[in-house]
């Protein structure tokens, strides 16, 4: 089925002017421990937020150093850009969160405590916070499999009260670095202990791999691999109850679901600068278990190609919360491209 969606040409500047981003930097020289020990410890918290579908915005990929979208090798590496898609999407209401890393989340904060100081609403209340942990696994290098945590540790997100922890195990079955993705695995396994102990939720992306003939570690879109590496990654940790796995879509994707009866995230993947392709996956998704609970995206979410970062986010809410198909998709995303650019500037430029 051919889809038509049109064209337009966001432009992150006009959303999040670069004067707004560099108060970031002003801030951080200044008194940043004490803004941002009260901006931590006075966010609205929703009490139980595991109980409905869920959009949450992934955004910790430049940490292992994962910067490219499309042909540009670093895209995400321009922070006043990542910044500003996030921020375009994040600032919905029908956003239920974000997974990043340290750098980010404070950015994040306190942007959030400017925006309030100008009369604004937090729009960091009610949201759901997860810390990435292991970011050490560094793209394309020797020892990328073993993934140590670089990031948050689970102390870290216990004091900062966020609310859960996000890590990583590549499982490499062929190769002479195999041992390092059982190194990950122990680690993990540790990480959701000690998240256990504290009643903190987990999310875990766990993913075979295969060594292409570039010498590159790529994910291995099998069902019966990933069935293999869902096994292993639900008997991590002493107990499972907190348990949360984030996989990608395949083929037979029902097995796959049928796997575990832990709650799934999908996904996004690399972008295809097509959000069409993004909605198909999660609207096949979302119908082949009742254990799929959402999306878990980035860059197919925050850079889908030309279009707007919000309308998208939008779209895939109404596929992830009202089980909207494709087509109702599309008709979201058409009517809301472009609108709500001054969410920011209405209150650092008034």
């Amino acid at each position: 089925m051919a889809y038509d969606i049109g064209s337009y040409k966001f432009e992150t500047k006009l959303f999040f002017p670069e004067d707004i981003f560099y108060k970031i930097i002003e801030v951080r020289l200044s008194k940043v421990n004490e803004i941002l020990e009260e901006e931590y410890k006075n966010r609205v918290k929703i009490k139980y937020p595991w109980n409905k579908n869920l959009v949450i915005i992934a955004a910790d990929h430049p940490a292992r150093g994962v910067t490219k979208i499309g042909s540009n090798i670093i895209a995400m590496g321009d922070r006043h850009e990542y910044l500003g898609r996030i921020l375009r999407v994040l600032t919905l209401h029908q956003v239920d969160g974000i997974m990043t890393t340290p750098d980010i989340m404070d950015d994040l904060f306190i942007l959030n405590y400017l925006f309030k100081q100008l009369g604004g609403k937090s729009f960091l209340d009610n949201k759901i916070l997860i810390g990435s942990t292991n970011r050490g696994g560094l793209s394309g290098s020797p020892y990328e499999m073993f993934d140590p945590m670089t990031a948050y540790t689970i102390d870290d997100i216990r004091r900062l009260k966020l609310d859960g922890a996000k890590m990583m195990v590549r499982l490499d079955f062929e190769t002479k670095m195999a041992k390092y993705s059982q190194r990950t695995l122990a680690l993990c396994s540790k990480m959701i202990r000690r998240c256990n102990e504290s009643n903190i939720p987990s999310f875990i992306e766990a993913l075979p791999v295969t060594f292409d003939q570039d010498s590159n570690y790529t994910v291995n879109k099998n069902a019966e691999a990933m069935i293999k590496t869902i096994g292993i990654a639900t008997a991590l940790g002493g107990g499972s109850v907190n348990t949360w796995l984030k996989v990608p879509y395949v083929d037979k994707f029902e097995s796959v679901a049928k796997s575990a009866t832990n709650p799934i995230l999908i996904l996004g993947g690399e972008s295809t600068g097509n959000p069409i392709d993004l909605f198909k996956i999660l609207e096949m998704g979302l119908v082949a278990g009742n254990n799929v609970k959402g999306c878990l995206a980035g860059r197919n979410l925050l850079y889908p190609g030309d279009d707007d970062p919000r309308a998208v986010a939008l779209a895939i809410s109404g596929i992830i919360h009202d089980k909207n198909n494709t087509n109702k998709a599309i008709k979201i995303l058409n009517n809301n491209r472009g609108r709500q650019m001054d969410v920011l500037t209405s209150k650092f430029n008034p």
